[in-house]
């Protein structure tokens, strides 16, 4: 094994401390990098009970406080509000007041009357008061990916189940964290992974469920999407509809890692059945360079925070390869610079069908041994017969709601549904951090030369059992 030298050392050392979230007082004392890259990923002992299939009493009214209503919450409160009244929302929080008048008279223009909701703004701890009041059943993040972890480990904490943007966490430590936490107060902590409820998504989990794929060999999923010019919008633009401070922009500039993994990895997961038979064992990461920010950068307005920077630490795409325990194979790749059209990439191979996204196309080794792309009506015929049950029960009430083609509207109403027959989420907290440790691992391959990254074992051993998903399981 080849021995690591200071230079190795003080940046896996740095690493540590900082990105993963670990304290000074764990550094190693080992020679090797891979001794130490094992101990980052070791799994601590137990502080509750596992939370897989976790059921709690039936909430027949879910009574929902939300912690940010700028961009995305916004948009779950029309959502949340559709469910009434199997859900309902008790109190909103934002940093700034005017995001939470927004909301208010949102949902006075959807009702038709003056909502009587409590409402916390005007400071960065607001969200904390919100989260302690004793008539909240669940707590929604809606926030910048660096608070996600902190804010749901708090709201556990204070009794309350929780839903998250994504990613769920950043850091290592956050992972363990949830984890943890959820094991200890036995509450809900789920991803809001939109995706994983997509109509081509679960059309291809039923094909798989159904045999058409044979044997799973390969996927490749990603999320590319050309946010250039959003990404600089400052705070101080009058048309502001950009991110809070710049926060995304602002983790590129510090890290060269897969910054956002779950939406093109969270369905791909599901078809694979990882945490259900499965697991992600290894990653590999390397990035290309960085060319599409810093010549953005003069054309940003001289006041902005990022005029004219010279240097961001993320290259402007971001590949990783992923080993899982069955020896499958998942290439993730994250690039939200270059301009290309948006594309989830969702693709996947088995032994008798092959799958394209963006567009869809689908390939039969019954069909000319899977040399041609099945034509429109075969590929309709397709989708007909193999279309989830979720999208055929449900596909009307998804396009009168909106949100993402639907995909919104049916992931609130199988949470909430969930909760109010008290039965496990379709999603729970070891899929979140399974997905958005990509996070941390990737950035740490990428900083060490892209070396092989063990991935944690957040169940502790329990990904062995073979479990039914919850959108085929509870229709």
């Amino acid at each position: 094994m080849k021995k690591q030298n200071r230079r190795d050392f003080i940046k896996l050392s740095a690493l540590s401390v900082g990105f993963l979230g670990l304290s000074s007082g764990r550094l190693f004392a080992e020679d090797h990098i891979n001794e130490r890259l094992n101990l980052l990923t070791k799994t601590p002992k137990a502080q509750g009970r596992s939370v897989m299939d976790l059921r709690v009493d039936p909430i027949e009214q879910v009574r929902i406080g939300i912690i940010g209503v700028g961009n995305r919450g916004y948009g779950h409160v029309k959502t949340i509000n559709s469910l009434t009244p199997k859900a309902r929302i008790v109190a909103i929080c934002d940093v700034r007041e005017n995001r939470v008048k927004r909301a208010l008279d949102l949902l006075e223009s959807l009702n038709h009357k003056k909502p009587k909701i409590a409402a916390y703004s005007g400071s960065e701890e607001a969200w904390k008061d919100m989260v302690k009041r004793d008539d909240i059943d669940l707590v929604v993040v809606v926030t910048p990916e660096p608070d996600h972890a902190a804010m749901a480990i708090y709201a556990m904490q204070q009794g309350k189940h929780v839903v998250s943007e994504v990613p769920i966490a950043f850091t290592m430590d956050e992972c363990w964290g949830l984890v943890n936490t959820a094991e200890e107060t036995q509450r809900h902590c789920m991803m809001l992974e939109n995706v994983s409820y997509g109509e081509e998504e679960l059309w291809i989990l039923n094909m798989v469920k159904k045999g058409v794929f044979g044997t799973l060999t390969f996927a490749e999923a990603g999320y590319l999407h050309h946010l250039l010019e959003k990404l600089f919008i400052s705070n101080e633009d009058p048309k502001y509809h950009g991110y809070y401070k710049q926060w995304r922009l602002r983790l590129h500039a510090n890290y060269d890692a897969n910054l956002y993994p779950t939406h093109g990895l969270g369905p791909v997961a599901n078809y694979m059945e990882i945490g259900r038979g499965d697991r992600f064992e290894q990653l590999v990461s390397m990035s290309s360079l960085e060319a599409s920010l810093h010549e953005y950068s003069p054309k940003s307005p001289p006041e902005n925070a990022f005029y004219n920077r010279k240097h961001f630490a993320h290259g402007d795409m971001n590949s990783s390869m992923i080993k899982t325990h069955k020896g499958r194979m998942i290439i993730l790749k994250h690039d939200v610079v270059s301009p290309r059209p948006y594309s989830r990439i969702n693709t996947l191979a088995g032994t008798k069908a092959y799958h394209e996204g963006y567009p869809s196309r689908l390939a039969l080794y019954s069909e000319d041994r899977g040399h041609n792309w099945l034509d429109k009506e075969k590929y309709r015929e397709m989708r007909d017969k193999y279309e989830h049950p979720l999208w055929v029960k449900m596909k009307k009430e998804a396009e009168e709601n909106g949100g993402h083609g639907g995909i919104d509207y049916i992931e609130f109403y199988r949470l909430i549904q969930n909760l109010n027959k008290g039965l496990p989420m379709d999603m729970d907290v070891y899929d979140g951090v399974n997905w958005s440790v990509i996070v941390p691992l990737s950035r740490l391959s990428v900083e060490l030369g892209s070396v092989p990254v063990k991935f944690p074992d957040f169940t502790r051993g329990r990904w062995k059992e073979e479990r039914e998903l919850g959108v085929y399981k509870y229709i």
